[in-house]
């Protein structure tokens, strides 16, 4: 009956008789002049389509998505049945202030004792200092957010001057962070701060609407069609709480790969190996909080994109659940697998950011329900006990298929120690068709994409594209509605077997990323690279918090052979942001040894 394959329902699959296959991707690695030949030839109609379709088949794209029965009905967004209250939390209240839930924040936190980051001689070599440091540096006038300000600004210019141009920020104005810097340094002196982020320095990717800088998506052209007239709700209840914010932050154009390569304005250089990527699309956020440049940064993840480069450049982020986030401001807005979320260099400046930023859309909060969202109590003596009864989730094969088993070696150590320590179980699980879950994100995000972008594609903003960003939108243009509602019956299904997995576990634990951050080639400086399976690795463990909309969040736990940071990925329940914060606050603990000071790092809290 020709190449017809049935798919058995989601709910009768036997676990047993699943198999764990490696992932292949067949496709070329293409950089400089090849790359644009490349990209020229699968522009020509009729010749192009042709190579799509059988780069496609050999992915096993076209089987799945056209010649498969799959018996579940679509899921066009993320559906979540209601989830039992997390132990020992605080309930706050999304549609109160933004500084209330802060302060609710602060008091979750562990005790926090100034003598023991100020006291001279007794100080590490080298740490990250925390927002509550900043804050009391401010409150004790050690320092002031104007002079902090200015550090910055020099910093940020004399990057341009650096022998490999180091370009973190696509939109800056020194005199804008300078008014916003002396209105903190004015309410501190009045003795009157906004909150705990009152004179915290960040960074916003740039998809994000940050007024008055313009929202280019790192492309050349986007200011130019759209235009910013206020501030994202995301941006605006951090600037509620007196966060000072230095501009829009380098990123991959339109969000579209996972290095970071940018030719259009540089690409950013992982503070830990200049010659490297830090992973994208929020390669600037991630690279400027691991610099110590800011405390913490606010990104955005569709398919990785907050937790790849934070994982690569050895700092923490965070990726709520899909809607415990207003998108309203920003060029993803109207997707259905990306979040806003923060970057920091601690697990307790993640959960304040995170604080500020939480509170659904009045639309997501009629389709999704959400849970009242919570925020754990670290300070709590039952914190331990709560911790020692998590059962972890590990898939061994799929844990251990990683470019270099530094990774799974130092990712396996992490679980012992929290055995150890705090009695955790790790638990063997199965996850079947991880292939089909990678084709269903690929065409969920790549139809949302085209969707967007297309109006100003078709008005002739396309030749202004990347090269790279031109060839995922020849891929994503072959996508069609039946290949669509395909592949929103394997999200359907694919949930169907998380949820299962949630019956027996809290949290799913994988290394971040499957491998540590790449080597950048010279010859992609120019005109941008493609190499697919580069991005297979660093993509290979991500996908299901996006299409499915879990929360996850990204630890670092260690460093490869060459030095170069690890991360550990945890990936909770629907609206479980609580319990992955807080066995990420407990790794953190754990790891913070072997935390090391990355090659470029700028200690601008330094006093003395």
């Amino acid at each position: 009956m020709g190449k017809k394959r049935v798919m058995v329902p989601a709910k009768e699959l036997d676990l047993s008789t699943v198999k764990y296959e490696k992932e292949t991707i067949q496709a070329p690695h293409l950089t400089g002049s090849i790359l644009k030949l490349f990209v020229r030839i699968i522009e020509i109609p009729i010749i192009g389509s042709l190579i799509i379709s059988f780069m496609k088949k050999e992915n096993n794209m076209v089987e799945m998505l056209q010649n498969t029965e799959i018996p579940e009905k679509p899921m066009f967004k993320p559906e979540f049945p209601p989830q039992e209250a997390e132990p020992s939390v605080v309930i706050v209240d999304e549609e109160g202030k933004p500084t209330d839930r802060v302060e609710s924040a602060l008091k979750c936190l562990p005790h926090y004792d100034p003598a023991s980051c100020w006291s001279g001689d007794t100080l590490p070599s080298f740490r990250y200092w925390k927002i509550r440091d900043f804050a009391y540096a401010y409150r004790s006038k050690l320092v002031t957010p104007s002079k902090i300000a200015e550090q910055i600004i020099t910093l940020v210019e004399g990057c341009k001057y650096h022998k490999a141009p180091t370009p973190l920020l696509i939109s800056f104005d020194a005199e804008d962070i300078r008014k916003q810097a002396a209105a903190s340094t004015q309410r501190f002196k009045e003795g009157n701060p906004l909150s705990i982020l009152d004179g915290i320095f960040m960074a916003i990717k740039d998809d994000i609407d940050c007024y008055p800088h313009p929202t280019k998506g790192a492309s050349t052209w986007m200011h130019e069609v759209r235009s910013v007239e206020k501030d994202a709700v995301s941006v605006s209840r951090l600037r509620s709480c007196g966060v000072i914010l230095i501009g829009k932050a380098n990123m991959h154009e339109f969000g579209m790969g996972t290095t970071g390569n940018n030719p259009n304005y540089g690409t950013t250089r992982n503070p830990y190996a200049h010659e490297r990527y830090t992973g994208g699309s929020s390669s600037g956020p991630a690279a400027i909080v691991a610099s110590g440049l800011c405390s913490a940064a606010l990104g955005t993840d569709g398919g990785g994109s907050i937790r790849i480069p934070s994982s690569l450049c050895g700092v923490v982020g965070l990726k709520t659940t899909y809607g415990r986030t207003n998108m309203g401001g920003s060029l993803c807005g109207s997707g259905t697998v990306e979040i806003a979320g923060p970057i920091a260099s601690t697990v307790e400046d993640v959960i304040l950011v995170y604080a500020a930023i939480l509170g659904s859309s009045p639309e997501d909060r009629i389709s999704l329900k959400p849970s009242p969202p919570c925020l754990p109590i670290l300070s709590s003596l039952e914190n331990v006990n709560i911790l020692g009864s998590l059962q972890l989730g590990k898939y061994t094969e799929w844990f251990n298929d990683v470019h270099s088993t530094d990774i799974s070696d130092v990712c396996e150590d992490v679980l012992n120690l929290l055995s150890k320590s705090h009695g955790c179980k790790t638990i063997e699980i199965v996850i079947p068709e991880l292939h089909e879950m990678r084709i269903a994100h690929l065409v969920s995000i790549g139809s949302e994409s085209i969707r967007s972008l297309n109006p100003d594609i078709e008005d002739g903003k396309g030749v202004k594209l990347n090269y790279d960003t031109r060839t995922c939108m020849a891929l994503f243009r072959t996508f069609t509605a039946s290949d669509y509602v395909a592949a929103q019956c394997l999200r359907r299904r694919i949930m169907h077997h998380h949820l299962e997995i949630f019956k027996k576990v809290d949290v799913i634990v994988t290394p971040t990323t499957g491998m540590t951050a790449p080597k950048i080639p010279p010859s992609a400086l120019e005109n941008g690279e493609s190499n697919m399976q580069v991005s297979g690795y660093l993509m290979r463990f991500i996908l299901a918090a996006n299409l499915l909309g879990l929360p996850a969040i990204t630890v670092p736990v260690g460093h490869d052979k060459q030095g170069l940071p690890i991360g550990l990925q945890l990936i909770g329940r629907p609206w479980g942001e609580a319990t992955i914060l807080r066995l990420a606050s407990a790794i953190e603990e754990l790891c913070a040894e072997s935390r090391r000071k990355p090659a470029s790092f700028h200690d601008i809290l330094k006093t003395k």
